[in-house]
């Protein structure tokens, strides 16, 4: 059987998969806490989309399984995160000795899991602590950091600088288009089918994943028998590290949206990473990467501002229009990133930006959640605020490297235009003059 050179449909059948399992996993959780806690079936056809503006009894229930909803949320996080740190790094690490396809098909089985431990629950009103121990036993297979990571460590090997750019937009802009659609067909799924049978076609899903990446998907290249230790091989890699990569982040569930509310949020984010694609392709031949970045970084700045005063639902949609190139840091900082290692190094690279990645996810949903409790009261958007605020750390740092490169850049520009304009005869007499 003929083997193929492409992960762009790894990217895609595990976006639209993972993305239809988040909003599904949410809400049933929410759900099944509704029912333990109220005793009553959970209302699905209301529509709360100002919790504040309701003070009845029904509000207060909603409020209730809302903090049981987001402890549960919490413990299920951190069960993921500690476990997916450690092997986020050595998966893609060993990626360099292994081949790719490890750091790719271990996170798949380990979603195969998970998603199929949820249908169990579902099926047979299982007890949600298993859920917990799925959440580590993802985990502990990697997750989706060592899977994205593996993808990019693998389009690195298959493609030359002058690609690399364009083709991780294009895997960033699958990602986030097609976890938008499926986000958007999760709630039409949920009100036909309840949840069961959802939660076992994202099973499927990745099933088919998995046999597509086992046997359709070829290795870059022929790797070592035998690998090094994976602490020798981060120590490699983090000699030339660069900047963090971002991918994608399990979505929030808007509070008191209904499921189909959610799912068009969803879909319409997804403008964002089409935009942000088209610009990286269109700017990417006339601007310098460091350039890209900053505007995108604006993006993100100018979009977080607006969600700071958003009150209503249309506002929330229309945060989007500044979002629109927000997207865009990502693919390059990686292009950027792999252009200055080896090959036989792009594996520890990803590693290294996998656990940072997660870790700093880790540490923002701990500190912006309790940034947000404890401004709420007072101004709801502060953490918007604060988050735009953040985007100007970066944005320094790669003025000041892009200030100091382009200083660089015009020196060098003039001594060749002195070189130029030289004889052969003045430079052979140059030594001489310097020595007297």
């Amino acid at each position: 059987m003929k083997r193929l050179y492409l992960i762009e449909p790894v990217v895609g059948v595990y976006a639209f998969a993972m993305f239809m399992t988040y909003p599904l996993l949410q809400q049933y959780i929410y759900r099944r806490l509704w029912e333990q806690l109220t005793g009553a079936p959970y209302a699905s056809k209301v529509n709360f989309s100002r919790c504040e503006d309701d003070n009845s009894n029904l509000s207060r229930q909603h409020e209730a399984v809302q903090r049981e909803a987001s402890l549960f949320f919490l413990y299920s996080e951190l069960c993921f995160l500690f476990p997916s740190l450690i092997m986020s790094l050595l998966l893609v690490s060993l990626s360099d000795q292994w081949g790719r396809k490890v750091a790719i098909v271990v996170p798949l089985v380990g979603d195969v899991l998970f998603t199929l431990s949820y249908f169990l629950v579902s099926r047979y009103s299982l007890s949600l602590n298993i859920l917990l121990g799925a959440s580590f036993l993802t985990g502990l297979m990697g997750g989706p950091a060592s899977l994205v990571g593996g993808c990019f460590a693998y389009l690195a090997d298959i493609c030359d600088n002058g690609e690399k750019t364009v083709r991780m937009a294009l895997l960033d802009m699958l990602l986030g288009v097609l976890s938008g659609l499926a986000s958007l067909c999760t709630g039409f799924f949920i009100r036909a089918y309840g949840f069961t049978l959802p939660f076992l076609t994202a099973t499927i899903l990745h099933l088919l994943n998995l046999a597509y990446a086992l046997c359709l998907l070829r290795e870059t290249e022929e790797r070592s028998a035998a690998p090094l230790p994976p602490g020798l091989c981060l120590l490699q890699g983090g000699q030339d590290g660069g900047p963090i990569s971002v991918p994608p982040v399990r979505a929030q569930r808007p509070l008191c949206w209904t499921e189909v509310l959610v799912g068009y949020g969803s879909a319409i984010s997804t403008a964002i990473y089409l935009s942000s694609f088209a610009g990286v392709y269109i700017l990417s031949a006339c601007l310098r990467d460091a350039f890209i970045v900053l505007l995108g970084l604006l993006s993100v700045a100018a979009g977080m501002v607006m969600a700071a005063f958003a009150k209503t639902t249309l506002l929330m949609f229309l945060v989007r229009l500044p979002l629109l190139l927000s997207i865009m840091p990502a693919p390059v900082l990686r292009s950027m990133m792999s252009k200055m290692v080896l090959s036989s190094e792009q594996g520890a690279l990803f590693a290294c930006v996998a656990f940072v990645e997660m870790l700093s996810v880790g540490a923002s949903l701990t500190v912006f959640s309790s940034i947000y409790a404890s401004t709420v009261s007072w101004f709801s958007g502060f953490s918007f605020l604060l988050a735009a605020g953040l985007t100007l750390i970066p944005m320094i740092l790669i003025g000041t490297v892009l200030c100091l490169r382009l200083d660089v850049d015009s020196e060098a520009e003039a001594l060749t235009g002195e070189n130029d304009n030289e004889t052969p005869g003045e430079m052979l007499q140059m030594p001489s003059w310097d020595a007297s």
